[in-house]
């Protein structure tokens, strides 16, 4: 049996095409899943766009974000059973005897390989995944909003996990993306008074962000950054998609802060980190997530605590993937999301 795939075939920009592809077979700890729905992510489009900094197991299906049904199980899978309606995390490959993965840190192994570039990932009607990468999704929450766990997660971790922010605190964030608005959400889940900001090609997607209870700043944000005593914000979280953006940070940043860099790019800084040192700064890289992470985000879901469907721009069948990229990398929407079947 064959079903239709997007794929990355090659290092060169514009290489992802529809294909046929043969039904995934399951190890004895794996499942196969029924793909309900799969979002299209920043790192899809920059593989499209072959900007990445990542390697790529080419060719690859892509789609890291993703839900849906089981309809296989592996004969050493306990826990679960077909028809349950699940999400799975990204870490597709780990190596479970690595100290970090021993100590709950697997998505910080060396080794660690991800569905979309290291291992076929969703973007077709089934996929094959690890049982330990799964979480089960309450009834109550459609697909559509389940299968943005994953950059839900990203942002969680970011800011609930790796950023100290208390109720109170003033929080920056840069970059009006999908991440930077699910950090936005998470920074004023935490109590903190937050503003976004973004370039004027940016006007939608942080109209969008505003629906969270943010500010929202074109430009320059200097203003905003000091406007509470002229010393900067206490924290800035960097979503942007470059590596640039951290010298605006150092410059928002009050003394003592914190900047916490979320968003990654392959271009070298080329200026000076010596106002990290004046600045006595803490800089926090923060990547992925973990089990312990999506359960709480799930419950944050499904509990309507954390509101995913303004980010969601349309919903595109699986052969219409193209417009649903052009649509995102354009800036038009903040989240696509393909339905393969």
């Amino acid at each position: 049996m064959k079903s239709i795939a997007v794929v990355n075939f090659a290092p060169e920009k514009g290489s992802v095409e529809v294909r046929e592809v043969p039904k995934p077979t399951i190890g004895e700890e794996d499942v196969l899943l029924e793909v309900a729905n799969v979002g299209v992510c920043g790192s899809d489009l920059h593989q499209w766009t072959s900007d990445h900094s990542w390697p790529v197991n080419y060719p690859v299906v892509l789609g890291h974000e993703f839900g849906g049904h089981i309809v296989e199980i592996g004969d050493r899978v306990i826990g679960w059973k077909e028809g349950d309606r699940v999400v799975s995390e990204t870490a597709a490959v780990i190596d479970a005897n690595s100290p970090l993965s021993r100590q709950g840190r697997y998505n910080l192994d060396p080794t660690r390989k991800g569905f979309g570039y290291g291992v076929d990932g969703a973007m077709t009607r089934f996929v094959r995944v690890p049982a330990r990468c799964l979480h089960s999704v309450p009834e109550n929450l459609p697909f559509e909003e389940a299968c943005l766990t994953e950059p839900c997660s990203v942002a969680y971790n970011a800011v609930v996990v790796n950023s100290n922010i208390n109720p109170g605190d003033r929080v920056l964030v840069v970059g009006p993306g999908t991440i930077g608005i699910l950090c936005a959400a998470m920074a004023r889940l935490c109590g903190a008074e937050v503003a976004i900001v973004g370039l004027e090609a940016d006007k939608g997607r942080l109209a969008i962000a505003g629906q969270y209870g943010c500010e929202t700043i074109v430009g320059d944000a200097t203003i905003w950054a000091k406007s509470y005593d002229g010393l900067g914000v206490d924290c800035v979280i960097d979503a942007a998609g470059v590596s640039a953006t951290l010298k605006l940070a150092l410059q928002w940043v009050r003394p003592n802060g914190q900047i916490t860099k979320v968003g990654w790019g392959p271009r070298p800084l080329q200026f000076s980190l010596d106002p990290l040192v004046q600045k006595n700064v803490s800089l926090q890289g923060s990547f992925s997530h973990n089990w312990p992470i999506w359960e709480k985000v799930l419950s944050l879901l499904s509990k309507g605590r954390l509101n995913v469907k303004p980010i969601i721009g349309g919903v595109w069948e699986l052969k219409d993937w193209h417009q649903a990229f052009e649509e995102m990398h354009s800036g038009t929407v903040v989240k696509s999301v393909l339905k393969p079947i």
